[in-house]
């Protein structure tokens, strides 16, 4: 590893006091960047980074090294290690809609699980919880028993080690003091798997997929949208949410502008016949 990208970690550990694993993240990047030209990062020529980076076809991959990069290249400007500002463009990522679940789809999910024993009684909980809660399976699956006091859910673990507060619908709360009272074991954690341990990231998604067919994180898209097709004001969705910027939330405005064209095709006469 090179001395300025040492500095430049440091830099985002105690100088900003970014996260652990936003620091692993722009160290594993950058030190795979090093590693793979066996050069330091601040005298690679851009036209062969970009050459490297150009392998990774996933368009948000690319732009997640290309931030990293960025910032490390800012920062070296800044600390005068280089007398030249760098700054890479960031790769065109078409707007999709986030991909959801309507509130009837969940309910036809629930209604196929066996509820008769504790296994299926915390499936139930954890699917409804999810959509009711709206938050990030990795918030969910550090959930302890005395995060959710009345009707309201401590999120602790949250991205970016933001603790928020958001209000849990009775019907998910129900579900998941039945599924409680239900298990017997022993444990810290809310959701566990049948020998009592943490239940894993891909225990859940095998959950989710088996009844819904979808990730966990659909879910939390589900959760979003039904607010925002209720009426919810964007600024409330987003401290919901956890977002901790207003455009991560305003992707779903555009199912908003959809519901709207949806409607003006099906009742405006306009619409469906041409003069």
């Amino acid at each position: 590893m090179s001395n300025e990208l040492e500095a430049f970690l440091e830099y985002i550990t105690v100088t900003r006091a970014l996260s652990k694993k936003s620091v692993e993240a722009y160290k594993s990047d950058l030190c795979a960047i090093e590693e793979k030209l066996s050069k330091p990062l601040i005298f690679l020529d851009t036209q062969k980074l970009m050459t490297l980076l150009s392998s990774y076809e996933n368009k948000r991959t690319l732009n997640r090294k290309l931030s990293s990069v960025n910032a490390f290249f800012e920062f070296c400007y800044r600390q005068q290690f280089s007398s030249e500002k760098t700054k890479l463009k960031f790769a065109k990522i078409p707007k999709l809609l986030p991909k959801f679940l309507s509130y009837e789809d969940i309910l036809h999910g629930l209604d196929l699980i066996d509820r008769s024993n504790w296994i299926g009684l915390r499936d139930y909980a954890l699917i409804l919880f999810l959509y009711a809660s709206g938050t990030r399976i990795s918030e969910c699956l550090e959930l302890e028993l005395g995060d959710i006091e009345g009707g309201w859910l401590h999120v602790r673990h949250a991205k970016g080690e933001k603790e928020r507060i958001v209000p849990l619908a009775k019907v998910a709360k129900g579900a998941i003091d039945a599924y409680l009272l239900t298990c017997n074991m022993q444990k810290e954690y809310v959701w566990c798997n049948y020998q009592g341990g943490k239940l894993s990231r891909i225990s859940a998604y095998k959950i989710t997929q088996k009844y819904l067919g979808v990730s966990p994180h659909v879910l939390r898209h589900s959760y979003a949208t039904s607010l925002i097709r209720g009426g919810a004001d964007l600024r409330v969705v987003q401290e919901l949410l956890g977002h901790a910027s207003l455009l991560t939330t305003q992707i779903y405005t555009h199912i908003q502008k959809q519901d709207l064209k949806d409607t003006v095709e099906v009742c405006h006469p306009m619409a469906k016949e041409s003069l």
